[in-house]
């Protein structure tokens, strides 16, 4: 048999392999549906009112945590939740427009799969500790009222004040990509940037917030946290007296004792022609309020008008001579505790009154815009914000308190890139708890499996397609002139046998 005749079997043969190798050739997991978006709800119950967060994360997770971005929000109207406690069954009701308003925000499919989750803060707090039996009801139909929506409601909790100023830390190293970042490639790679103590404030306290660097032991006010495969042991350093609403009243309290025999009383840290009828009983209430000389203290009903002078320099005497009279809080003292040893000392501070002096105040220098802040009037700084002006005049004050921690205990760059990146990123993202609550949950929200094909590289697969039709293009033609060839040589046989005949 010649090689001609060979030819068009072993073009088949060669054409069988190429196709083999088509099957074996190198291949990876191509998906075979888009991930598919994941929701979660989350309400911070907070002391003046209720906000509803909306967050949305692909299904795939970094190692095991969740990569969440805020969806939208919804601000629940009336008073905080610990406001209801003598008609529990209202607060349920209050809450129906933003549940309504995010059944119409999450498609319809996915209600059942979005976990509800519910946060109390500081005034749920306090009501748990001094009337436990209102704080029970209350959270009794907050569960009614959400389990009866179409969402899969994961339970109502009063969180401690060390998990909320944790889960605000989470919040804050998230936004700048402390833990995990996009690489050039577009893939989520862990972050090599050093994780931001937070200095936050809130109306009765201040608190300093870390990553402590021994993570085997969590001493009393640490948290350890499991984040995208690595553990973080974050320890939250209280001033319970140092709030913006504390701050305010002992200062109030020491002025009017200042200059115990007049009823019209100066106040360097508010601006010029900003007043205010004071009763001594609202400022000098409280632990955080004390008086060393118990003569000649007004009675609870007397009533104080306040003026502002607008004076910096009396305003930084006056807010150091106070902090320096406070045995509540050793920010000032540089040997804290052994258990909080933070390996550097900038922190980023959360705070109105800081965001507002960086937007309205054009200066480097810290000190030189708390100066600029204190000696602004009225009139500039009603013209500078929609904020209610009884706000903005404690903002002096606030700023003050900020400056001196940034000079005498742990130091925060007024325009630090860290900080500037953080007002940046923040956005209309909220900075609060919520993120980093949600972050820490979605390692026990259980993660999709995802259905995927077989797939090779389109160049190799286009290579060996163009080898394989051309195989068997050339078999089949082959072939076919075979045939051909046959069929004319015995058709010519008969035609001669015809002709012999």
């Amino acid at each position: 048999m010649s090689w001609r005749e060979l030819l068009p079997p072993w073009l088949v043969i060669v054409a069988g392999l190429t196709g083999i190798v088509l099957l074996c050739v190198s291949t990876k997991d191509v998906p075979a549906t888009p991930l598919r978006t994941k929701y979660g709800i989350v309400l911070d119950a907070r002391p003046s009112h209720t906000i509803l967060f909306i967050y949305q994360w692909t299904a795939n997770k970094a190692n095991n945590t969740g990569v969440i971005r805020e969806c939208s929000s919804c601000t629940v109207q009336g008073p905080g939740v610990s406001n209801y406690s003598d008609s529990p069954q209202k607060v349920g009701k209050s809450l129906e427009p933003c549940l309504h308003w995010a059944q119409r925000e999450i498609p319809a499919e996915q209600h059942s799969q979005t976990p509800l989750y519910l946060g109390a803060t500081a005034s749920m707090r306090q009501l748990n500790l001094t009337h436990p039996t209102l704080s029970d009801a209350l959270l009794a139909a907050l569960t009614v009222a959400l389990r009866s929506s179409p969402f899969d409601f994961q339970g109502v909790q009063i969180l401690s004040s060390l998990d909320e100023e944790a889960f605000n830390w989470v919040t804050v190293n998230y936004i700048l990509e402390n833990f995990i970042k996009y690489d050039w490639r577009g893939q989520l790679v862990h972050s090599r940037k050093e994780t931001a103590g937070v200095l936050s404030f809130s109306g009765t306290s201040a608190q300093l917030t870390s990553m402590m660097e021994e993570k085997n032991q969590v001493p009393k006010g640490g948290v350890m946290l499991q984040l995208y495969g690595q553990t973080y042991t974050v320890y939250t350093h209280q001033c319970p007296c140092h709030g913006t609403d504390q701050l305010r009243s002992r200062l109030l309290s020491m002025l009017i004792q200042d200059q115990r025999n007049v009823k019209t009383v100066s106040n360097p840290c508010w601006p010029l022609t900003y007043s205010q009828e004071v009763q001594w009983h609202s400022v000098h209430a409280g632990p955080c309020v004390v008086s060393d000389d118990t003569l000649g203290i007004p009675s609870p009903e007397d009533m104080f008008n306040v003026t502002g002078s607008s004076n910096s320099t009396a305003c930084r005497r006056l807010v150091q001579s106070l902090l320096n009279s406070s045995s509540s809080c050793s920010f000032f003292k540089h040997s804290l505790s052994s258990v909080f040893k933070p390996p550097w000392t900038r922190f980023l501070v959360i705070s109105e009154a800081l965001d507002f002096l960086r937007e309205t105040v054009p200066s480097p220098d810290l000190s030189q815009a708390v100066n600029k802040l204190c000696g602004m009037s009225v009139k500039e700084l009603a013209k500078e914000s929609q904020t209610s002006l009884d706000t903005l005049a404690d903002y002096c004050a606030v700023s003050t308190f900020i400056f001196h921690l940034s000079t005498k205990g742990y130091t925060s760059d007024f325009h630090s890139s860290a900080q500037t990146e953080l007002q940046e990123k923040i956005g209309d993202i909220s900075s609060g708890w919520t993120l980093g609550y949600l972050l820490s949950l979605t390692n026990t929200i259980p993660q999709d499996n995802p259905s995927f094909l077989k797939g090779i590289e389109p160049g190799v697969w286009s290579l060996l397609l163009i080898l394989f039709v051309v195989l068997l293009t050339g078999s089949f033609m082959r072939i076919s002139y075979r045939v051909m060839v046959k069929e004319n040589s015995f058709s010519n046989r008969n035609s001669s046998v015809f002709d012999d005949n």
